[in-house]
């Protein structure tokens, strides 16, 4: 076990009770007052240095921060000192809202899982735009994901996207369109054919745009959307968003299973790469993807980078592992770069 696993975790876990919103909240506050000293050590323990160019951009390496820890980019400056080699902020949306009703956030430990229903809670676009503005780079790229905001009628979806795109843009080396959480009512019928294709019009221009998808689409389904992005211009593909299933959950977990919401990890990790899979052959590799879901060792991202992601992104795993996990996978990911690059020599 890791310094973290063994020292820090339990500690974590018990914050307010066990609640893991309060402990989500705690940890950004200590990791946003972290000095320049403290992150340059936690930098030369943690960063790793294995460049990737993916749809354009630069990466430091291949391991990036999901969107959904730091929503609203409180310690965008911490990230890159624990590893991390581009951060996704958000997910954010045109107007600010609460989110769901408390408690929203929930571990099942046993499973190395976790349940959340947040429902976009954020401060908004504008609330962002002034963070980016006033903090400047972040020395990795910065992904931006956007939503729906919960008011706004889907029929209005669009316009509420283009608001969001067009304050955060100029900020962004990618934006991800999320089309794809169970926790806002609707949102995932913007997933459709048509949907889809009247968000990548707008949104067309020189920022990456992509999209996020769900792991529950049939692959018929997924297919057809890959085809509108493949038409209209979308850089690449964020596979997969949390699922409504909850398959492989421990038996001491299934309990607390019944809570509503989106499951992220242990019990992802294969439906996740199977999805990225299928997106890798049925588009030819035409489409970069960014895999994430259940990445909970280096072995994970290793697979999912071998079914065919260019990028990954980490969320429960570095809830449960900690930043040696970010080490560990962006070193994976640069040894599966290194043995392609053998091959096709």
């Amino acid at each position: 076990m890791t310094v973290f696993e063994k020292a820090v975790r339990p500690v974590l876990f018990r914050i307010g009770g066990g609640d893991a919103e309060k402990a989500h909240e705690f940890t950004l506050d200590r990791l946003r007052r972290l000095g320049e000293r403290t992150r340059s050590l936690l930098r030369a323990r943690y960063a790793t240095d294995a460049p990737v160019e993916v749809f354009g951009v630069r990466f430091p390496n291949a391991v990036g921060l999901a969107a959904g820890v730091d929503k609203n980019g409180h310690a965008l400056p911490a990230w890159s000192a624990l590893g991390f080699g581009f951060v996704e902020v958000g997910t954010v949306t045109a107007k600010a809202q609460p989110g769901n009703d408390k408690p929203r956030l929930f571990r099942l430990r046993g499973s190395e899982a976790i349940i959340n229903r947040m429902g976009f809670n954020n401060a908004g676009a504008a609330a962002l735009a002034a963070r980016l503005d006033a903090l400047g780079p972040i020395g990795v790229p910065l992904g931006i994901s956007l939503g729906k905001s919960k008011v706004t009628p889907l029929e209005e979806a669009v316009e509420d996207y283009l608001t969001s795109y067009r304050l955060l843009h100029p900020y962004a080396d990618y934006i991800a369109v999320n089309v794809s959480s169970p926790n806002t009512p609707g949102l995932r019928s913007l997933q459709d054919k048509s949907a889809i294709a009247d968000l990548l019009t707008a949104l067309a221009g020189d920022t990456p745009v992509l999209v996020k998808i769900a792991p529950d689409l049939t692959e018929p389904a997924i297919a057809e959307l890959l085809e509108v992005c493949l038409s209209h211009g979308a850089a690449g593909v964020i596979a997969t968003n949390t699922t409504l299933a909850r398959d492989g959950l421990a038996a001491a977990d299934q309990p607390r299973g019944a809570e509503a919401g989106g499951l992220s990890g242990r019990p992802l990790t294969e439906k996740a790469r199977k999805v990225v899979h299928f997106v890798h052959t049925e588009t030819g590799g035409r489409l970069p993807i960014i895999g994430v879901g259940g990445v909970m060792s280096p072995d994970d991202a290793s697979r999912l980078l071998d079914a065919g992601a260019s990028l990954v992104q980490l969320y429960s795993g570095f809830i449960y592992h900690g930043p040696a996990l970010v080490r560990g996978a962006a070193r994976a990911a640069a040894s599966h770069r290194a043995r392609a690059e053998s091959e096709t020599r």
